[in-house]
């Protein structure tokens, strides 16, 4: 008997000593200490909050399946040419103050510090809302849209600093129509409009300088790609045209098919 006391004794203390090993083994996941998205440099942790980290977040099947394919992009202010804009800093710049390179083009009006505030925010081609909010105080009120270029890649673009947002998300969105106005980042900066072109599959708003380009894309060479310039160029968007309530086929009844393609033509 008192063999078999020590036996399960002796097995219990093994057992005990062995959870104590394999509990003391496992670390538990770095938890997310960011202060804002401007800080989004640091390793992929888990949200300290319980809050989506918008770095994971990726489009549903069912966004993904929405997202529109652009044959052309204009400039985001001014005219569909850029005109009546200058860019105050280039994608890529680097600003020792910030620490990192730029990460988009700053547009303003051509008048300098305020004078643009509260102008209109275009849409630089057709797209789905993906992010409509105000991620950080820095950063303010900000869209995201999501296209596909002709050969059906990924690119988004970011509309930052607004002043009004003036879209939902989930949106489908005419290029050329108006999805806010020029802010000031809640007053930390002049107004301007901090614009930006990703190759993302996600609606990760990332910081506004960085050390490495990661998926950002030079904006002014996107619309340069797909922007026609010509007089015949400069006309609206298809899909801006299908929108309007009084388009010819908005109240057709679908039963009709015929006529339906008729008034499409």
């Amino acid at each position: 008997m008192k063999a078999a006391r020590l036996l399960i004794t002796l097995a219990l203390a093994a057992g005990l000593v062995g959870y104590l090993v394999w509990k003391s083994s496992r670390t538990a996941a770095p938890e997310e200490t960011l202060i804002g998205f401007q800080d989004a440099d640091v390793p992929f942790v888990m949200p300290k909050s319980g809050k989506p980290d918008m770095r994971f977040h990726f489009l549903s099947a069912w966004q993904a399946n929405q997202v529109p394919t652009v044959d052309r992009m204009d400039t985001p202010m001014g005219s569909e040419n850029g005109a009546l804009t200058y860019n105050a800093q280039k994608f890529w710049d680097m600003n020792e103050k910030r620490g990192g390179h730029h990460t988009g083009d700053d547009l303003n009006g051509i008048g300098g510090m305020n004078t643009d505030l509260g102008d209109p925010v275009f849409a630089a081609g057709n797209g789905l809302v993906v992010y409509a909010g105000e991620p950080s105080p820095g950063w303010g009120k900000i869209v995201v849209l999501a296209h596909r270029d002709p050969q059906g890649k990924p690119i988004h673009t970011m509309y930052a600093h607004l002043h009004e947002i003036k879209t939902t998300i989930n949106s489908l969105i005419a290029r050329g129509e108006v999805i806010g106005t020029v802010g000031t980042g809640n007053g930390y900066y002049p107004a301007h409009l901090h614009f930006e072109a990703r190759s993302s599959n996600g609606a990760d708003i990332g910081s506004g300088y960085t050390a490495q380009p990661l998926n950002r894309l030079d904006p002014a060479a996107v619309i340069a790609a797909l922007h026609d310039a010509s007089e015949n160029g400069i006309s609206p968007s298809p899909l801006a045209f299908a929108k309007k309530e009084d388009a010819p086929w908005t109240n057709l009844e679908i039963t009709n098919p015929e006529k339906f393609s008729e008034l499409k033509e």
